[in-house]
């Protein structure tokens, strides 16, 4: 039943290979259970109540992911949106979390609209099949850089931004150790090798103190309870200037990364059409947009499709039947949050790392001759790891084609759709 709803078979994959590679982008996304309720508990929020929300809004949206898109990502409170929310809107601004909770919301809403009139599924089929190419391989910069980080072998340096970490840390070990056993696997042709990987650096960790099982530890417990932020809007200043710029800002990050993210690894993955186009894309978009609308109900912050779904994919996962499995096992954290906390992101880093340099194939079909096409796409895979924003990286990329088209007489490769979005940047920038 599975095979035939899923079109297992016809996509030339198997049930064991998509049950592996939902486990394995569970497993590169797990520490947003951790780290989306410390985030939000800096806002004024109950971090039980968000570690629920978390999870079950993570649930509902990869299920809509697998079973309406039926394509091979997962969904949840996005990073980056989340510290938005909690260290400008409410810290920053000064607003209550009711207030940001609120912008989501009706974020939510606006994704909706979007979705149904096609306006979203528009933007996605304007962007130059060579800046998604771009995109795939600027994910793989950015998730390696990711990956880099958390093993501690690439650090923060206020003189240099980022330089080499301490060798000496036990965790940068560990996560070289994944690394190469990842790569032997691989060679060898291992079917499940990036899990594997993890699994295998967890108990490496346990061994030389990176993984620790804290005191009272146990494999079950029941979820807390949402009640203390279910449904706690504030709608008093929903006609502010305050309002709309921090909706603006929810709308444009968590659309672009959306879209990048959608671009990115089907691109790498060969789902890409004859034109370039993300196959039901609308449906996957409609997925992101239920995911944010109900994650504000639940009381928790802007919901979007991962960019660790890249591992999944590397681990051969093609169908809905890849999200089914994410979405399952995030049900289940729900009562075995204890066992899938104690994975260090040593030992995730190395499956992000492995996963980036997959991810960077797709630069082999840039036009690297044609300087319209490869400076925009120079932009495009340059500017996501150092801006740490997927998003960012598509608007100097996006930007830039536009400009270099126009300034050169090739006005006429641009799509009308262009010109509308690259205004939208400028006044992104502006405000």
């Amino acid at each position: 039943m599975l095979d035939k709803y899923f079109k297992i078979t016809e996509q030339k994959s198997t049930l064991r290979t998509e049950i592996i590679a939902g486990i394995t982008t569970f497993m590169t996304m797990v520490y947003i259970l951790a780290v989306n309720p410390s985030i939000l508990s800096a806002a004024g929020m109950d971090k039980d109540a968000v570690f629920t929300a978390t999870a079950l809004s993570a649930v509902i949206a990869t299920l809509v992911m697998a079973l309406v898109a039926k394509l091979p990502f997962a969904l949840a409170p996005g990073m980056g949106l989340n510290a938005f929310f909690a260290f400008t809107v409410v810290l920053g601004m000064g607003y209550s979390w009711e207030f940001a909770l609120t912008a989501v919301f009706l974020e939510g809403i606006v994704f909706l609209l979007l979705t149904a009139f096609n306006i979203r599924e528009l933007i996605v089929n304007s962007i130059p099949l060579n800046l998604k190419h771009a995109v795939s391989v600027g994910i793989g910069l950015f998730i390696a850089f990711i990956g880099l980080k958390g093993t501690g072998l690439i650090v923060d340096n206020p003189a240099t931004l980022v330089s080499l970490g301490d060798m000496k840390n036990p965790a940068v070990w560990v996560g070289l150790a994944g690394v190469i056993i990842i790569g032997v696997l691989l060679v060898k042709q291992v079917k499940g090798a990036i899990l594997i990987g993890i699994l295998s650096s967890t108990v490496i960790g346990l061994i030389v103190g990176v993984t620790v099982i804290p005191e009272g530890f146990t494999f079950v417990s029941l979820p807390p309870s949402i009640e203390p932020i279910f449904f706690k809007f504030d709608f008093s200043q929903i006609f502010t200037i305050d309002m709309l710029i921090v909706l603006f800002t929810f709308l444009f990050v968590d659309m672009f990364d959306t879209v990048g993210t959608l671009v990115g690894v089907s691109s790498k993955s060969g789902m890409l059409d004859k034109d370039g186009r993300v196959p039901r894309v609308k449906q996957a978009l409609f997925a992101d947009s239920i995911g944010t609308f109900v994650g504000a109900i639940l009381g928790t912050s802007t919901v979007t499709t991962y960019v660790e779904s890249a591992a999944g994919v590397a681990e051969g996962g093609k169908t809905g039947m890849t999200a089914l499995t994410v979405a399952v096992m995030f049900a289940l954290s729900l009562f075995f949050a204890p066992l899938f906390m104690i994975i260090p992101a040593a030992a995730t880093a190395p499956a992000l790392i492995i996963v980036g340099l997959m991810m960077i194939t797709p630069i082999t079909k840039v036009d690297l001759n044609d300087f319209t096409e490869s400076i925009p796409a120079f932009f495009t895979i340059i500017m996501m790891p150092l801006t740490y924003s997927i998003a960012e990286g598509i608007v100097f990329g996006m930007l830039s084609y536009v400009l270099l088209k126009l300034l050169t007489g090739k006005f006429k490769e641009i799509k009308p759709i262009m010109y509308v979005i690259a205004v939208l940047f400028i006044i992104k920038f502006m405000m």
